[in-house]
């Protein structure tokens, strides 16, 4: 399930959005790799503060059409390969996107990417948390363990 949305101009012309209400629907991050890749296309690489902007909008849209989305993270298409913990000065130079994209852009909420343990990435979208240093956890990127539920 999920909102398709599609733009005529852009290089990536349709979207696609799956927020899951019920936590039991939510999947890991190779399970949504693998949904996404079912459905002929890919977990999103956000490559320019454009599409990251274009994404925001989606999903304040989707928040205001009344559908009861709530906390709850998404799975982007970025992550970090290789064995073990990576130590933090390299760590951020090691995340690629899983489409292939060579994109440089990256949006990090303030004092991530964490490494150690979490390899995989979501956009935050919490509405309801407190805001931390950064400011509130809406939208800026969040490392996470690729076996969490999004």
């Amino acid at each position: 399930s999920g909102q398709k949305v599609c733009y005529g101009a852009l290089k990536r012309s349709c979207y696609k959005l799956a927020y899951f209400q019920d936590l039991s629907r939510r999947v890991g991050f190779q399970e949504a790799r693998q949904a996404c890749e079912m459905d002929g296309g890919a977990l999103l690489s956000l490559e320019s503060e454009a599409e990251q902007q274009l994404i925001e909008n989606m999903l304040q849209n989707l928040t205001k059409s009344g559908s009861g989305i709530s906390d709850g993270d998404f799975w982007i298409g970025l992550w970090r390969s290789g064995d073990g913990l990576a130590t933090s000065s390299v760590c951020p130079d090691l995340y690629q996107w899983a489409d292939g994209s060579i994109s440089p852009f990256r949006n990090w909420y303030t004092d991530e990417p964490s490494c150690g343990s979490e390899a995989c990435v979501v956009m935050y979208h919490q509405p309801t948390a407190n805001p931390g240093l950064g400011g509130p956890y809406l939208y800026q990127w969040n490392d996470d363990r690729c076996n969490m539920k999004h």
